[in-house]
């Protein structure tokens, strides 16, 4: 795919991303200088196989979790001008290391934190995750994990400097989650 389709793909999307925001129930994770991170976030529950995460955290279907999404339009918009695989994956970890700590005191201030069980998302992008605290699971319905992939497969267009179905292979999409109490206790800033 040329560049300037892909330009011209990535402004529709970012067009098009506040209506998807504004139907959705997202919500931004905020700083205390009200800057907003890469993170969009709802409160979900769970319903998928039971899961124990590594600090004992046990998370069963319809626990109250939340669900973090990358803001995936404001991303590529940052890399399309970065063609470098390394530089784009250490902006990426960097971007969502920096915004830890806002979901961290997001997630204390919550009304339902009493609830929130743990952090939840699908991501292709796991190759950073363990640094970051987060712990990877396999999708085990293939039909959520079909449709995940074809999701994802439209990022990947969009991001990729060369597009390859090996490369496509090799990014499949995966549960992370990370428990509210773990991921506060890494990331707190007071």
């Amino acid at each position: 795919m040329s560049n300037v389709m892909k330009g011209w793909l990535l402004s529709i999307w970012y067009f098009l991303d506040p209506i998807y925001y504004s139907f959705t129930r997202l919500t931004y994770v905020q700083d205390q200088s009200n800057q907003n991170h890469i993170f969009r976030v709802r409160v979900t529950k769970y319903k998928g196989r039971e899961v124990v995460l590594s600090d004992g955290t046990v998370i069963k279907k319809n626990d109250t979790l939340l669900k973090i999404h990358l803001h995936n339009a404001r991303l590529l918009k940052d890399l399309q001008h970065v063609t470098c695989e390394v530089k784009r994956g250490r902006h990426i970890f960097q971007s969502v290391l920096t915004a830890m700590p806002a979901l961290a005191t997001f997630i204390e201030e919550h009304p339902e934190r009493e609830q929130l069980k743990a952090v939840i998302g699908i991501t292709t992008l796991h190759r950073g995750c363990k640094r970051l605290g987060f712990e990877t699971y396999d999708i085990k319905s293939k039909l959520y994990h079909l449709f995940k992939k074809v999701t994802f497969c439209l990022i990947y267009v969009l991001s990729a400097n060369t597009f390859s179905k090996e490369s496509l292979q090799k990014h499949q999409p995966k549960y992370l989650f990370m428990s509210t109490n773990d991921l506060c206790r890494r990331y707190r800033t007071d």
